[in-house]
Formats: structure tokens, C-alpha cells, sequence
């Protein structure tokens, strides 16, 4: 089970040439258990701007495996980023630990494209697929 972070899915909608967005498009074709969490489902749902792309992305999503967020889920997502600030690391958006926190709530791999993901995963037990 991969979660996809929304910095791939901006990468693979914008047909940028990140091996991250390459690595998305080959689970999508090979049919790989994909999944979104809400979080992830918004921030990609929100800044698009045409309506008939807006339906195509929005169905895709709606196809993925949805992972729940529970109170648990922002317990440890609060947990990873006081874990991390005690080790002098500053996550810079709360909404990448609840990511995080989701991922490995339901033991699921992280693919992303984000900098913040790499203490969370040296430190936290956050498994990446790359």
C-alpha cells in the first residue's frame, strides 16, 4: 500500500520530469494498491481551476484506497513533530506530520517529493518508497 503525497501528484498532473511523478506514473500502470488520505485528497482537489479536470482528477481520487484519520492519527502526527523539535528538527508544515502520521498508522509506504519527509523517516519509523 503507497500514499501518494501531493507534491507527486502536482509533479505527475504537471507532467514535470521528476522520477518521483515517473515512479507514480509506472504504479498507476502496473496497478498498484494506491491510496489518498484527506488531507492529500484536498490540497490536490482545490487548486484545480478547470472544471472538466477537476471531474478526471476527482474520479482518480475517488478510486484510490482512502486511509481514515483518526484522533490517534493527530496524536501521533502532534508526537512525530515534538519528537522531532526535541532533536533541534523543525518540521515546517504541521500537515506533513499528520501525512506521515497516516502513512504509518496504516503501515503504508510514503511517495513524495518533500524534504520535511526525510527526518520523519530517519527518525519515526516513516517508510518511503522511492
Amino acid at each position: 500500500m503507497i500514499l501518494v503525497d501531493t507534491t507527486v501528484w502536482i509533479d505527475f498532473f504537471s507532467e514535470r520530469d521528476s522520477s518521483q511523478a515517473k515512479h507514480l506514473a509506472s504504479l498507476i500502470e502496473q496497478q498498484d494498491e494506491l491510496c489518498v488520505c484527506g488531507i492529500v485528497l484536498t490540497e490536490i482537489l482545490q487548486g484545480i481551476k478547470n472544471p472538466a479536470e477537476y471531474q478526471k482528477v476527482k474520479n482518480l481520487m475517488e478510486s484510490l484506497l482512502f486511509l481514515d484519520m483518526t484522533k490517534h492519527t493527530y496524536i501521533l502526527a502532534a508526537d512525530i513533530y515534538r519528537s522531532l523539535r526535541a532533536k533541534g528538527i523543525t518540521i515546517r508544515k504541521t500537515l506533513d506530520c499528520m501525512i506521515a502520521a497516516v502513512a504509518i498508522e496504516h503501515r503504508a509506504s510514503l511517495l513524495h517529493h518533500d524534504r520535511d519527509f526525510d527526518p520523519i523517516e530517519k527518525y519515526c519509523h516513516l517508510r518511503v518508497e522511492y
